[in-house]
């Protein structure tokens, strides 16, 4: 079932901690959705072996300038890839026992003893998958990020699908602008309960573009959400997010349950 994680996004929103679950972004797309570029990285599990060794954490860092080559990386042949970003390299030489205890414990169990963002590190993500774009628990120091990161996803998502589709390959200018925040801060009740995005499901017209979504449930097991979602796309949709070629605006249709 791994070969379908291209057709679908599921995500799993727990506003109250911050976090959100999801199927279907790989660490290259988060890093190239994002609105800036990526600080330091500490590595709590991977299998990169060009990072830089911190003597006080015993563990690995990726600098800034060095993120670009591990973009290069397959990481979701890793198993497990962790980490969490820091602004300043030094700021690693002041991390005391307790603070890498719940480092540790953060990348070991994918959860958290206390809310994941250190004031040492100043931190804006704990970033911990299993099988990247398989199963994905990320935190974010501010939700508003993420859905800015998914607003450019979905258009990077719809431009691999456009270009897929173009006679000869040829490569056209970029159709579709960002997602704006309102779409998915209408669509936050719904992320809340656990959805899937269906991208081979988009219905494409002359006027406009529809996007399917279903409310699936919360899921840890992806194999479990792909069975739900199975079932789910066989019924009318929870929700289509919608592009409107002529205004080159989006917006959110939300269906009656």
């Amino acid at each position: 079932m791994k070969n379908e994680r291209k057709d679908i996004l599921y995500m799993h929103v727990q506003a109250s901690e911050r976090f959100v679950i999801s199927y279907g972004m790989s660490f290259q797309e988060f890093v190239y959705s994002l609105q800036h570029p990526l600080a330091n990285l500490l590595l709590l599990k991977h299998q990169y072996e060009d990072g830089e060794f911190n003597r006080n954490t015993l563990l690995d860092y990726v600098p800034s300038d060095s993120v670009m080559k591990l973009l290069k990386e397959d990481v979701s042949e890793y198993g497990d890839f962790c980490w969490i970003d820091f602004e300043e390299e030094a700021a690693l030489d002041d991390i005391e026992d307790k603070e890498l205890a719940e480092l540790l414990f953060l990348g070991h169990t994918k959860s958290h003893l206390r809310p994941p963002f250190f004031r040492k590190l100043n931190n804006h993500f704990a970033y911990l998958s299993h099988d990247d774009g398989w199963f994905n628990k990320t935190y974010y120091r501010s939700l508003d990020t993420y859905f800015k990161i998914l607003g450019n996803l979905l258009s990077i998502k719809l431009e691999s699908l456009r270009v897929e589709r173009t006679w000869l390959g040829i490569r056209k200018k970029s159709e579709y602008p960002q997602v704006p925040l309102e779409v998915f801060e209408s669509l936050e009740p719904l992320m809340g309960e656990g959805i899937a995005i269906s991208l081979i499901g988009v219905q494409q017209s002359r006027n406009r573009i529809e996007i399917p979504i279903w409310t699936v449930g919360d899921y840890l097991n992806m194999d479990d959400m792909i069975e739900a979602y199975t079932e789910a796309k066989n019924e009318s949709p929870h929700a289509l997010v919608v592009y409107n070629r002529k205004t080159k605006e989006w917006s959110v249709v939300l269906k009656k349950q």
